[in-house]
């Protein structure tokens, strides 16, 4: 990624050739975002869920999933599971701030409206709790959800949608 100040943040649709670098995404993002809210081994456990690459491409490819790029390279990544649930959320440690998961999750949220949706659910990482509010999320429960030994803390968060035609 070039150190540009601002750099512009575009979007394509998942490809199955992308799987490994998402993956790579995945785990950096993991290892290095997560620190000040889960411990080494959750954090390995955690990250562990992109080892089968094959498979995590097919669970990408089986979800709406958009990339986020900057300057044509991937750094982001969302997907869409059924009409209303955020599944995955990820953007590589080196382009956080400059606004990758707020263009992916913005889409996210037309392409549900669009469908049909009322309201997004996602599981929540404690360290994107405050993503989410500043997004409109709403807690709703608290959960822990283990993994390969290890049990990590969520919060499930609602958004109510507002429907296309309410906006005209």
């Amino acid at each position: 990624m070039n150190a540009t100040a601002n750099p512009k943040v575009a979007m394509r649709p998942f490809l199955p050739d992308d799987a490994a670098l998402l993956a790579e995404i995945f785990r950096a993002s993991v290892a290095e975002l997560t620190a000040d809210d889960y411990s080494d081994a959750q954090r390995e456990a955690w990250a562990s869920a992109a080892d089968d690459e094959e498979a995590f491409g097919a669970k990408l490819a089986g979800q709406l999933t958009l990339l986020g790029t900057i300057e044509g390279a991937p750094v982001g990544f969302a997907s869409l599971r059924h009409p209303n649930v955020i599944d995955m959320l990820y953007v590589h440690p080196a382009a956080t701030g400059h606004g990758v998961a707020t263009t992916l999750i913005d889409a996210l949220e037309r392409l549900a409206a669009a469908r049909g949706a009322d309201k997004l659910t996602a599981d929540v990482s404690d360290c994107a709790l405050e993503f989410f509010k500043r997004r409109g999320f709403v807690a709703q429960t608290r959960s822990s959800v283990p993994l390969h030994g290890e049990w990590l803390a969520n919060t499930t968060m609602e958004k109510k949608l507002v429907a296309k035609d309410k906006l005209q």
